[in-house]
């Protein structure tokens, strides 16, 4: 046998033993490795996300990409206490198809040196194109604030398919006036009128008492169950104690979640979103 022959005989033996030896690896590896699946927290197995898309049954959610909520106007006034403070937030949300069902925010009331005094966080959610006001009573700082800043550090955002238009709700009459005699330093009183073909778990009529500037110098808020399609319902929101300032205009704010499907109530449609029941 020549050199030849026995180099090329050596080479296919070695390529052979290297070849079973891969094999086996291989083969022990899956044989042995705990099986991925499609509730393991990972994404694994060629998944698009983690533990969906791919060969995962579920499909992963829609990922979006909105534009940031605007804050129009923030503001703080008295809150009938020494040292406590209620606070004010109005937001736009700019985005046309794009609603958010579970905004978390953030009230800080700041010092002079723009120190965090005292913050408050909370939850809420807006509709696509909406102005919405959110107010927050109570903050106990240790020093006068100077400014109040409102953040928005997480939203879930969905996206409305054939959104029209917000729930019909108006307010008639509405009238604010000092009381003369009683526990009671001033009211405001109006008729929320449910104007929709819906039937509301809930409603948040929201009041803001602002001077000859627009500024505003007290609010106050209630909260409406069970406000049926088409029904008028009277308010009546009282301050316990004097505030600073003159009253010249109020502004009253209705507030229905229409993305809670427990917060609807209308006989006839048992489950289902806002959106969804939209020209039914």
């Amino acid at each position: 046998m020549t050199s030849a022959s026995r180099m090329f005989k050596r080479i296919f033996i070695a390529g052979t033993v290297m070849f079973f030896v891969a094999l086996f690896g291989a083969s022990w590896y899956f044989l042995s490795a705990p099986a991925t699946t499609c509730f393991d927290g990972e994404r694994n197995q060629g998944e698009q996300g983690t533990d969906c898309g791919g060969p995962c049954s579920e499909a992963c959610p829609e990922v979006y990409d909105p534009a940031e909520l605007i804050v129009r106007e923030a503001a703080f006034v008295p809150g009938g206490e020494e040292g406590v403070y209620d606070v004010l937030g109005t937001v736009y949300n700019p985005n046309d198809e794009l609603g958010a069902s579970d905004i978390t925010y953030v009230f800080r009331l700041k010092g002079a040196s723009g120190e965090t005094l005292v913050e408050m966080s909370g939850r809420s959610f807006i509709l696509p194109q909406e102005t919405k006001t959110i107010l927050a009573v109570g903050l106990r700082a240790p020093s006068r604030p100077q400014e109040v800043e409102i953040v928005f550090p997480d939203a879930e955002w969905e996206k409305f398919s054939g959104y029209q238009e917000r729930p019909a709700l108006s307010i008639l009459y509405k009238r604010y006036e000092k009381i003369i005699d009683g526990p009671f330093f001033a009211e405001a009183t109006g008729t929320l009128s449910n104007d929709s073909l819906f039937d509301f778990g809930s409603i948040i009529i929201k009041v803001i008492l602002r001077d000859a500037d627009g500024k505003p110098i007290a609010f106050n808020q209630t909260e409406m169950n069970t406000v049926l399609s088409k029904e008028n319902r009277d308010f009546r929101l009282r301050w316990p104690k004097a505030f600073p300032g003159e009253v010249a205009s109020i502004d009253v704010e209705p507030e229905a979640d229409i993305y809670h499907s427990e917060n609807f109530i209308r006989r006839y449609i048992e489950t289902g979103k806002f959106q969804d029941l939209q020209g039914k």
